[in-house]
């Protein structure tokens, strides 16, 4: 969630923070600031909002240095203030400090330093951090050391950044459940939460793992255990370009990311399709396939638009592949003690790869002796890394805080894990090559989706002041009534539910009436007829009808209000060109009402605490 910055080198840190932080905001935050050590001067510039205002601050009093941190804060303890922003100082201000994640035990000691004499300003977690810190220098250690003895009592996650002015040559960084990466450039080096943060200036990092801290000078590195055992990094090249994170002249990352779809889709299949064998070929899965398909059951936990994605493929596996399929929210599966077996598969779903309760959902069925899948966008994130095997979607970086083309990339990937496992199963070869066929045709497809975005903004016209609204579908549309849903949620803060469409009529046919629009994602499949007894029972109560439906449909228009086409596809495939116009409607909504359909309120992309 929080962004976090670093610099050491020879250039000015200021611009290089500010610019840093930029790319961050898509991951979500209430507050930003940065600290920089300047031979004796130490400055702090923070303030509740945008980092567009503290931009502004800065250029009034014009500050620089080789040496400094930046963060956007995410509010968890204390309200968004500009107490509570980041960084947090010791009680001399010379020591400063950012931190993603959540102390669990601040309390307890901050009771303890309390009792030393240090007093708090912030509600912060964060700030009982950089006070331990400063208790530690103050018995003589390192700051390199205090940090280390300070963290070997924290209970809970960070990723923390901190410099200090009697050390004013390195920057000291360490995690454990909080992402952290190391940039390496010529005679200056980085620090951030997120590659997005550092690819304008190094393609080269180090990935930090759990347990890790790194003492990074302007043209070294050195890291070790909180136990204090050295480790060798290797240093890893990124191919992300600054074109693939920047607006590529639309008015929003959104709506870019849904225009990007055609390529996204197109990247997730890329090499992986043998047509002649019907097969999929999954290089991230090679060793393990028989593992795969022989399991007893298999398991999919993720969070948000991932778990819609996992339902999907629950459906996927269960129907052309016959293994058990259970989807599991990460947040409760981490908890509830699940009962897994080594002869059980589980699939972890996470666009960023960072997602907490997915991440440690993973760590738990790994104990147990599950094999587990990472299914990530994100390379070298820690769930890719933490998974026995797994596949990338290569959905390319999404910046948009509401999932679009990374759950249709997750989609494809479902797909292609069902046809490898089903093809070894059960799957016939005809069966398999219809499968391929449509995956070759399906970008073609949601082009001619696209091609309607003037006319789906025309319907969203009609829908911008509605309360609340209402998603159904059926089979594999229903996981879309609830992508839908929370789409329009996410970025329009218009109350919206997902329901199968037969459930309609435990309870919430109770609000239809003329004021409540009805999606239906009605295309003809085995249960085409229900959904028009559905269509029919909501028109009946003067409900608003908006229905996705196949291009050659010529039964359901003259029962609803608006239509929107979208070619026929296999089944399976169906949700892939389904949840675009809905993505679309969500978007044109938003946008009709004036709001952030980047940054919605109170939401982050990524969510790296609990």
């Amino acid at each position: 969630m929080c962004g976090i910055v670093g610099y050491i080198g020879e250039n000015n840190c200021v611009p290089i923070l500010i610019e840093g932080l930029k790319r961050l905001e898509y991951r979500g935050y209430d507050s930003a600031g940065i600290g920089i050590i300047n031979h004796d001067e130490c400055r702090v510039v923070k303030t509740k909002g945008k980092v567009s205002e503290l931009e502004n601050l800065i250029s009034e009093i014009q500050i620089e240095s080789n040496l400094g941190i930046g963060h956007t804060r995410w509010a968890t303890h204390g309200e968004p203030s500009m107490v509570n922003a980041h960084p947090h100082l010791n009680t001399d201000h010379t020591l400063f400090l950012i931190h993603n994640g959540i102390i669990e035990n601040y309390l307890s000691l901050k009771k303890g330093l309390e009792k030393e004499g240090y007093v708090f300003k912030s509600e912060t977690d964060t700030e009982v951090l950089a006070h331990l810190i400063d208790h530690y220098l103050k018995m003589k250690h390192s700051l390199f050391q205090a940090v280390r003895y300070a963290l070997n009592e924290v209970e809970g996650t960070y990723g923390i950044c901190v410099i200090y002015k009697r050390e004013p040559d390195k920057i000291i960084v360490a995690r454990k459940g909080s992402p952290l990466v190391i940039g390496i450039g010529e005679n200056e080096n980085f620090v951030a939460s997120d590659v997005n943060a550092l690819i304008a200036h190094t393609k080269q990092v180090v990935y930090l793992e759990d347990g890790e801290i790194a003492e990074v000078y302007k043209d070294s590195f050195t890291t070790k255990t909180i136990s204090d055992e050295t480790i060798i990094k290797e240093i890893h090249q990124v191919d992300i370009g600054i074109d693939e994170i920047s607006k590529g002249g639309y008015p929003h990352f959104m709506l870019k990311e849904i225009m990007d779809q055609p390529e996204s889709i197109y990247n997730s299949l890329r090499g992986r399709l043998v047509y002649n064998e019907g097969i999929s070929k999954l290089g991230g899965l090679q060793g393990f396939e028989e593992r795969i398909i022989n399991s007893n059951r298999i398991l999919i936990s993720a969070c948000g638009t991932s778990w819609h994605a996992a339902l999907v493929g629950e459906y996927m596996i269960e129907q052309y592949a016959g293994i058990p399929v259970e989807v599991e929210y990460a947040s409760e599966f981490r908890y509830r003690h699940p009962i897994i077996s080594k002869d059980d598969t589980v699939i972890f779903i996470s666009q960023s790869g960072e997602t907490a309760d997915t991440l440690a959902a993973l760590k738990e069925a790994k104990k147990k002796g599950a094999l587990c899948l990472g299914v990530c966008n994100v390379v070298g994130s820690s769930i890719a890394r933490e998974s026995d095997a797994g596949v990338y979607i290569h959905a390319g970086p999404e910046i948009g805080v509401a999932s679009t083309k990374a759950f249709t990339a997750q989609l494809t990937v479902l797909a292609l894990i069902t046809l490898l496992i089903a093809r070894r199963r059960n799957l016939s070869l005809p069966e398999g090559q219809e499968v391929i066929k449509e995956l070759q045709q399906i970008t073609n497809k949601v082009e001619i989706i696209l091609k309607q975005n003037e006319y789906i903004e025309k319907i969203a016209d009609q829908y911008v002041n509605c309360r609340n609204f209402l998603y159904l579908g059926r089979g594999y549309n229903f996981p879309v009534a609830l992508e839908g849903a929370l789409k329009l949620k996410e970025i329009s803060y218009i109350h919206a539910e997902g329901y199968p469409a037969a459930e309609m009529k435990h309870g919430p046919i109770a609000l239809i009436d003329d004021n409540m629009p009805v999606v239906f994602i009605a295309t003809q499949d085995s249960v085409y007829d229900k959904i028009i007894s559905n269509i029919q029972e909501v028109k009946a109560r003067k409900g608003r009808i908006l229905a996705i439906v196949n291009e050659e449909d010529e039964q359901i228009e003259n029962m609803v209000d608006h239509i929107i086409r979208v070619p026929k596809t296999h089944n399976m495939l169906t949700p892939i060109l389904t949840v675009i116009p809905l993505q679309l409607l969500a978007y044109h909504i938003a946008v009709k009402k004036g709001l952030n359909v980047d940054q919605p309120r109170n939401l982050a992309k990524s969510v790296t605490v609990e």
